[in-house]
Protein backbone atom coordinates (compact mmCIF):
# COMPACT_ATOMS: atom_id res chain seq x y z
CA UNK A 1 0.00 0.00 0.00
CA UNK A 2 1.89 3.30 -0.90
CA UNK A 3 0.42 6.46 -0.64
CA UNK A 4 1.56 10.23 1.11
CA UNK A 5 1.76 8.87 5.01
CA UNK A 6 2.75 5.76 4.38
CA UNK A 7 5.56 5.75 1.37
CA UNK A 8 6.41 2.28 -0.20
CA UNK A 9 9.71 3.00 0.75
CA UNK A 10 9.00 3.33 4.30
CA UNK A 11 7.30 0.10 4.11
CA UNK A 12 10.00 -1.45 2.72
CA UNK A 13 12.23 0.22 5.15
CA UNK A 14 10.37 -0.97 7.91
CA UNK A 15 10.29 -4.86 6.58
CA UNK A 16 13.96 -4.31 6.29
CA UNK A 17 14.42 -4.03 9.65
CA UNK A 18 11.80 -7.05 10.51
CA UNK A 19 13.67 -8.82 8.12
CA UNK A 20 17.07 -8.65 9.89
CA UNK A 21 15.67 -8.87 13.64
CA UNK A 22 14.51 -12.44 12.14
CA UNK A 23 17.41 -13.51 11.11
CA UNK A 24 19.80 -11.16 13.39
CA UNK A 25 22.12 -14.30 14.66
CA UNK A 26 22.94 -15.08 11.11
CA UNK A 27 24.73 -11.81 10.99
CA UNK A 28 25.75 -11.86 14.71
CA UNK A 29 23.82 -9.07 16.08
CA UNK A 30 21.64 -8.97 18.39
CA UNK A 31 18.67 -6.47 17.28
CA UNK A 32 17.70 -3.65 14.84
CA UNK A 33 15.92 -1.08 15.89
CA UNK A 34 14.21 1.26 13.06
CA UNK A 35 15.06 4.70 11.32
CA UNK A 36 16.94 7.15 13.66
CA UNK A 37 19.63 9.72 13.79
CA UNK A 38 23.02 9.56 14.58
CA UNK A 39 25.57 11.64 15.97
CA UNK A 40 28.96 11.01 14.05
CA UNK A 41 32.65 11.86 15.02
CA UNK A 42 32.68 14.75 12.72
CA UNK A 43 29.65 16.61 14.21
CA UNK A 44 27.02 15.25 11.63
CA UNK A 45 23.79 13.74 12.09
CA UNK A 46 23.20 10.93 10.05
CA UNK A 47 19.45 9.53 9.54
CA UNK A 48 19.61 5.67 9.36
CA UNK A 49 17.07 3.36 7.74
CA UNK A 50 17.51 0.95 10.92
CA UNK A 51 20.11 0.32 13.34
CA UNK A 52 21.75 -3.35 14.28
CA UNK A 53 23.28 -3.73 18.04
CA UNK A 54 25.37 -6.59 18.54
CA UNK A 55 25.15 -8.37 22.07
CA UNK A 56 25.40 -5.99 25.11
CA UNK A 57 25.64 -2.92 22.37
CA UNK A 58 28.80 -4.12 22.30
CA UNK A 59 29.11 -2.76 18.59
CA UNK A 60 26.49 -1.48 16.52
CA UNK A 61 25.99 -1.73 12.02
CA UNK A 62 23.98 1.24 10.30
CA UNK A 63 21.20 -0.13 7.38
CA UNK A 64 20.78 1.41 4.44
CA UNK A 65 17.50 0.76 2.36
CA UNK A 66 17.24 1.55 -1.55
CA UNK A 67 13.93 0.11 -3.01
CA UNK A 68 16.02 0.36 -6.43
CA UNK A 69 13.54 -2.14 -8.71
CA UNK A 70 15.14 -1.70 -11.78
CA UNK A 71 18.84 -1.14 -11.49
CA UNK A 72 21.29 -2.41 -8.61
CA UNK A 73 23.13 -0.08 -6.11
CA UNK A 74 26.23 2.28 -7.09
CA UNK A 75 29.23 2.86 -5.98
CA UNK A 76 28.33 6.26 -4.86
CA UNK A 77 25.78 5.46 -2.66
CA UNK A 78 27.57 2.60 -1.60
CA UNK A 79 30.54 5.25 -0.73
CA UNK A 80 28.55 7.45 1.30
CA UNK A 81 27.35 4.39 3.87
CA UNK A 82 30.47 3.59 3.85
CA UNK A 83 31.61 7.18 5.30
CA UNK A 84 28.67 7.24 7.54
CA UNK A 85 30.31 3.15 8.96
CA UNK A 86 33.89 5.37 9.56
CA UNK A 87 32.03 8.30 10.73
CA UNK A 88 30.03 6.94 13.31
CA UNK A 89 32.59 4.14 14.50
CA UNK A 90 30.49 1.51 12.89
CA UNK A 91 31.36 -2.24 12.86
CA UNK A 92 29.52 -2.42 9.18
CA UNK A 93 26.38 -2.20 7.28
CA UNK A 94 24.03 -4.06 5.57
CA UNK A 95 22.67 -2.18 2.27
CA UNK A 96 19.41 -3.51 1.63
CA UNK A 97 17.53 -3.66 -2.27
CA UNK A 98 15.56 -5.75 -4.38
CA UNK A 99 18.79 -6.02 -6.69
CA UNK A 100 21.62 -5.77 -4.64
CA UNK A 101 24.98 -3.87 -5.55
CA UNK A 102 26.50 -2.92 -8.57
CA UNK A 103 29.97 -3.89 -9.76
CA UNK A 104 32.23 -1.26 -8.09
CA UNK A 105 29.61 -1.10 -5.37
CA UNK A 106 30.65 -4.39 -4.67
CA UNK A 107 34.45 -3.53 -3.44
CA UNK A 108 33.54 -0.88 -1.66
CA UNK A 109 30.81 -2.74 0.41
CA UNK A 110 33.77 -6.01 0.89
CA UNK A 111 36.44 -2.88 2.42
CA UNK A 112 33.93 -1.50 4.79
CA UNK A 113 31.92 -4.47 5.92
CA UNK A 114 28.55 -3.80 4.40
CA UNK A 115 26.54 -7.12 3.90
CA UNK A 116 24.82 -7.04 0.54
CA UNK A 117 20.91 -7.70 1.10
CA UNK A 118 18.40 -8.66 -1.69
CA UNK A 119 14.97 -8.08 -0.48
CA UNK A 120 11.84 -8.41 -2.71
CA UNK A 121 9.87 -5.45 -2.99
CA UNK A 122 6.92 -7.05 -2.82
CA UNK A 123 7.74 -8.52 0.55
CA UNK A 124 5.28 -7.84 3.43
CA UNK A 125 5.53 -8.36 7.06
CA UNK A 126 3.95 -11.69 7.24
CA UNK A 127 5.77 -12.95 3.95
CA UNK A 128 9.13 -11.96 2.40
CA UNK A 129 11.64 -13.32 0.02
CA UNK A 130 15.11 -12.52 -0.16
CA UNK A 131 18.88 -13.57 -0.63
CA UNK A 132 22.08 -12.74 0.96
CA UNK A 133 25.38 -14.93 2.37
CA UNK A 134 24.92 -16.74 -0.62
CA UNK A 135 21.61 -18.13 -0.06
CA UNK A 136 17.78 -17.88 -1.11
CA UNK A 137 15.40 -17.01 1.84
CA UNK A 138 11.56 -16.71 2.54
CA UNK A 139 10.05 -15.95 5.76
CA UNK A 140 5.73 -16.14 6.79
CA UNK A 141 4.54 -14.89 10.14
CA UNK A 142 1.17 -16.37 8.99
CA UNK A 143 -0.13 -20.14 8.50
CA UNK A 144 2.10 -21.33 5.19
CA UNK A 145 1.11 -24.41 2.88
CA UNK A 146 4.81 -25.33 1.40
CA UNK A 147 5.31 -28.06 -1.16
CA UNK A 148 9.01 -28.94 -2.97
CA UNK A 149 9.25 -28.82 -6.44
CA UNK A 150 11.87 -27.37 -8.93
CA UNK A 151 9.37 -24.65 -9.62
CA UNK A 152 9.04 -21.97 -6.43
CA UNK A 153 5.89 -19.91 -6.90
CA UNK A 154 5.22 -17.82 -3.57
CA UNK A 155 1.62 -16.15 -3.09
CA UNK A 156 -0.05 -13.83 -0.66
CA UNK A 157 -3.39 -14.51 0.34
CA UNK A 158 -5.36 -11.73 1.73
CA UNK A 159 -8.04 -12.21 4.30
CA UNK A 160 -10.35 -12.06 1.75
CA UNK A 161 -8.97 -14.47 -0.31
CA UNK A 162 -7.15 -12.69 -3.19
CA UNK A 163 -3.84 -13.66 -4.48
CA UNK A 164 -0.81 -12.30 -5.19
CA UNK A 165 1.68 -13.69 -6.48
CA UNK A 166 5.36 -12.96 -4.75
CA UNK A 167 7.43 -15.29 -6.65
CA UNK A 168 7.61 -17.20 -9.32
CA UNK A 169 10.82 -18.84 -10.33
CA UNK A 170 9.69 -19.49 -14.11
CA UNK A 171 8.94 -16.43 -14.78
CA UNK A 172 11.94 -14.31 -12.44
CA UNK A 173 15.03 -14.22 -12.59
CA UNK A 174 16.69 -14.71 -9.14
CA UNK A 175 19.72 -13.08 -9.62
CA UNK A 176 17.82 -10.03 -10.08
CA UNK A 177 16.49 -9.77 -6.85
Amino acid sequence: MSNKTNPSWKTYEEIAALVLNQCAAEFGIDRVEGKQKVVAKSGATFEVDARAWTEGNAAHLLVECKKHENTGISQAITSALAWQIIDTDAEGGFMVSPNGLQAGAKFVAAAANIHEIKLDPASTASAWFGEWLGKLRAGFTDNVNVSVSEHLVIKAIDPNGSETIVHDSAKDDTSKL
